[in-house]
């Protein structure tokens, strides 16, 4: 198993449609202890416990930096340390650039972008005094083709933002065996979309797709497995398209 012992954080992970959960159950099915927080009406604990045992879940708003580093801080106090950190938690609204509100603005940028951030800065300390770690953020192939199918510009923003923040880390955390990685998904088919397209337009979005399907949680995880394990061991500051040919460049 390529995850075996290793202790994983997971942030948004507890919806069970979602890429974050499909990403902790992988992990834990290659080994890992994993950890999965999200906000309390998700029931991280009750995710956490659909992986089997030894596995824990936490409630945290990532937008909090108390939160976040509480949740290292038992993360660490349970399994004594920390290997993987997925930056998954993220939120997206469908707003037209006239039409962003600044509440708007300070919702999106701050779970996508801050608590990219936040959750970083809260499980470095810990990668730095192991001397490894890896770290996977989530971001978003709107970042990369200026807008998507469902998320206005704010949202492109705070994912343009995330892949800069991590290609920055990288950078500075290669020394430490610091790994920071980003995957930009393509349309996945998860319950924050579920009831926005018809099965008409998810077809006609389909057809303009080189593999011709749109993407389901586990192929993101995949991405994930692979960032986080030593098969990408030379691997840092890149960014991984899981888009189906999407985009091509």
């Amino acid at each position: 198993m390529l995850l075996t012992d290793r202790v994983a954080l997971v942030t948004g992970g507890a919806g069970p449609n979602g890429l974050g959960f499909a990403t902790a159950r992988l992990f834990a099915l290659q080994g890992a202890h994993v950890v999965i927080t999200d906000l309390e009406g998700a029931q991280p604990a009750q995710a956490a416990a659909r992986l089997g045992p030894g596995h824990l879940g936490l409630v945290a708003d990532v937008t909090c930096k108390a939160d976040v580093e509480a949740a290292v801080a038992r993360i660490v106090e349970r399994f004594g340390r920390l290997d993987i950190l997925v930056n998954n938690a993220g939120i997206t609204q469908p707003r037209r650039t006239v039409d962003i509100s600044a509440a708007d603005y300070d919702a999106v940028l701050d779970v996508s972008l801050r608590g990219t951030l936040l959750c970083s800065q809260a499980a470095i300390p810990v990668m730095q005094r192991q001397r490894s770690g890896s770290i996977v953020c989530i971001s978003s192939v709107s970042a990369q083709r200026g807008g998507g199918i469902l998320g206005g510009p704010h949202y492109s923003a705070a994912k343009a933002g995330v892949l800069g923040l991590a290609r920055a880390m990288a950078r500075e955390l290669g020394p430490d065996n610091v790994r920071v990685n980003c995957i930009t998904p393509g349309l996945v088919t998860t319950d924050i979309n579920k009831d926005k397209l018809s099965a008409e337009r998810k077809a006609e979005i389909a057809e303009t797709i080189p593999l011709a399907r749109l993407g389901v949680p586990d192929d993101v995880a995949g991405a994930c497995l692979f960032l986080a394990s030593d098969l990408s061991g030379y691997c840092t500051g890149i960014t991984l398209d899981v888009n189906g040919g999407m985009l091509i460049h």
